[in-house]
């Protein structure tokens, strides 16, 4: 655990601190993913903002069967349950808000599927939010090859979150497991948080 928080440290400073995450954007944040869990020997990955405190945690304490995982704040409160589906031969992950289980009769937030449609050297991932609200509406992810950096379009096509790798002030990547996301403003970023999770868990990088 030592060697976890002396590495944690170098990433983002006073990254043992918490703070309060607002839930929709006032302006433009800036936030450091980093693909290594707080728990000993635990996927999953740690989010830091702008001042180097945690903000969003996901910990998966059952490394074996990734079929359920939970993003949670800094305080351990759960904000999404993501559930793995399978229907037919598509599979997808399901967010939930709050803690669910798979008989939860609310329904999923969102859904999060790859369409494997090649675009531009990358991929293409469908978004469906508003599921349970029944008023159902498209985003989309956009992908690089053979990278965790991705980009997030909302249904008219505007960019409104951005995962690409972070460089230090030099212009040095700080590594394949750390990452700079960039949302705009007025935009709920623990969903954006927890679909950036679900993307990442279809391409098993947690």
């Amino acid at each position: 655990m030592l060697h976890t928080v002396s590495t944690m440290g170098k990433v983002c400073p006073q990254a043992l601190e918490s703070s309060t995450t607002c839930s929709f954007t006032c302006k433009q944040e800036t936030l450091t993913l980093w693909m290594k869990s707080l728990v000993l020997n635990g996927k999953g990955c740690t989010v830091f903002d702008s001042n180097g405190q945690i903000a969003y945690r996901v910990d998966n304490y059952n490394c074996k069967h990734r079929d359920e995982v939970h993003l949670m704040d800094q305080n351990g409160d759960i904000l999404f349950t993501m559930l793995k589906k399978q229907y037919k031969l598509s599979r997808f992950w399901e967010g939930y808000r709050f803690p669910a289980t798979r008989n939860d009769h609310k329904g999923p937030c969102f859904r999060v599927s790859k369409t494997y449609k090649i675009s531009r050297g990358g991929s293409i991932y469908e978004v469906e939010l508003g599921l349970d609200k029944n008023q159902p509406y498209i985003h989309k992810i956009e992908s690089s090859t053979c990278t965790s950096a991705c980009k997030i379009s909302n249904e008219v096509g505007v960019v409104v979150a951005e995962l690409r790798r972070k460089k230090s002030h030099s212009g040095v990547d700080l590594g394949d497991d750390v990452f700079t996301m960039v949302v705009e403003q007025n935009i709920d970023l623990s969903l954006v948080m927890g679909l950036v999770v679900a993307y990442n868990l279809i391409n098993c990088k947690m």
